[in-house]
Order: C-alpha cells, then sequence, then structure tokens
C-alpha cells in the first residue's frame, strides 16, 4: 500500500492557493490508489516548536545520555522523520512569504534534519538518509519570480530535500496571484494543467 504525506504551511488554511493546488494534486493521486493511505501535517495548524538550545542539545546527546525531558524532544523530532520515511510520495504546499518559506515550515526542516539519522557525512561528503521519495512542491506567488534571481525559495528547498536524499522533485507554480484578477486566473490555470500532466502517469 503506497502513502502520500501531504504537508501544508499556508497560514491561510483552505484559502491559501498553495494548500488548494496540493489538495488538488492528493485527490486525483487518492483516485487513482484508492488503497493508498494520506497523512496530512499541517503546519499551521499543529506548528512545529522552533529550534532552542534545549532541542539542540537533546538531538546531539547520545541517545542513552539523554534525561527524560531530551528524550520527550527527542520522540517529537523522531516522529516527523518516521512519517516521512514511510511515505512513498510527498506533496508540499509552499506559499512565498517575504522571498522565503513560512518559518514553520523551517522548524520543520530543523526537526527532520538530523545528523545520523536523515543524512551522515563520509568520507566522500554528506549523504542524504531519505532516499526513494517523489516530491511535489505546489508553489504559489504574488507576483512573479520563478526564474527570477530573486527566486530564492526555489533552490533552498530543492537543496535542502536533496541534501536528505529527495533528488526526485518538482515543481508547479502558480504565479501572479495578486497581480489582478487575469494574472490570477492565468496563474491557476497554468498550475492546474500542470498538476493534471503530473496525474498522467499516476494513474497509468
Amino acid at each position: 500500500m503506497k502513502t502520500l504525506l501531504l504537508i501544508r504551511s499556508s497560514l491561510l488554511l483552505g484559502n491559501g492557493q498553495s494548500n488548494r493546488l496540493a489538495d488538488r494534486y492528493v485527490a486525483a493521486w487518492q483516485a487513482a490508489h484508492p488503497e493508498g493511505r494520506v497523512v496530512v501535517r499541517d503546519l499551521a495548524t499543529h506548528p512545529v516548536p522552533h529550534l532552542d538550545l534545549a532541542r539542540v542539545g537533546a538531538f546531539s546527546t547520545p541517545a542513552e545520555q539523554r534525561t527524560p525531558e531530551q528524550q520527550a524532544l527527542v520522540a517529537e523530532s523522531d516522529a516527523l522523520i518516521a512519517e516521512l520515511q514511510s511515505a512513498d510520495v510527498v506533496a508540499l504546499g509552499l506559499p512565498l512569504y517575504n522571498f522565503g518559506i513560512p518559518s514553520t515550515l523551517k522548524a520543520y526542516f530543523d526537526h527532520i534534519a538530523r545528523a545520523g539519522v536523515t543524512f551522515r557525512y563520509t568520507a566522500a561528503g554528506a549523504e542524504g538518509l531519505v532516499k526513494g521519495k517523489q516530491v511535489l512542491v505546489f508553489a504559489a506567488r504574488g507576483g512573479l519570480y520563478q526564474g527570477q534571481p530573486h527566486d530564492t525559495q526555489t533552490p533552498y528547498v530543492r537543496n535542502f530535500l536533496g541534501f536528505l536524499g529527495m533528488t526526485d522533485v518538482r515543481f508547479v507554480f502558480a504565479e501572479g496571484l495578486n497581480m489582478g484578477e487575469e494574472p490570477r486566473r492565468e496563474g491557476l490555470r497554468a498550475a492546474e494543467a500542470d498538476i493534471d500532466a503530473l496525474l498522467e502517469p499516476v494513474a497509468a
């Protein structure tokens, strides 16, 4: 049975276009995989705590030396990692906030990036340990950023996922959403067409 992990990060919840685009894909994925399982991680309704000294200390302390308090902190990260590792497909709804990703998503990234757990350093360099997954990123932007120097979000997300071993990453962009009614319609239409194109091999 295949598992899809849906990660929502828009603060607008059901009104967020990145969430809506991700939901469109997930609905079609479910139709193509009626026996599949969908796990939802909504970072707006259930935000992950940001890193602090206590959490960093717990992560870096050997398991056998952790206090009960440290074990509880690590358990939160372990659960997120296990959830990710169990997924075959990851769908990420990604809004653009001030040229970057939502802080809640950054906190999530900080919890799943663990040396010796999701990546390791070898003589040949870093090796990601989260492998064999397809990641689909549904990016919604108010302006036009794709392919421009000021789009720092796309390479950051791609590089981060690749560092953990997730190299099969595809982006669907909906842009110009705050530039007027016509650009908004065109941006959403283009994104929906891209999603439909992604679904063709899934349905097959």
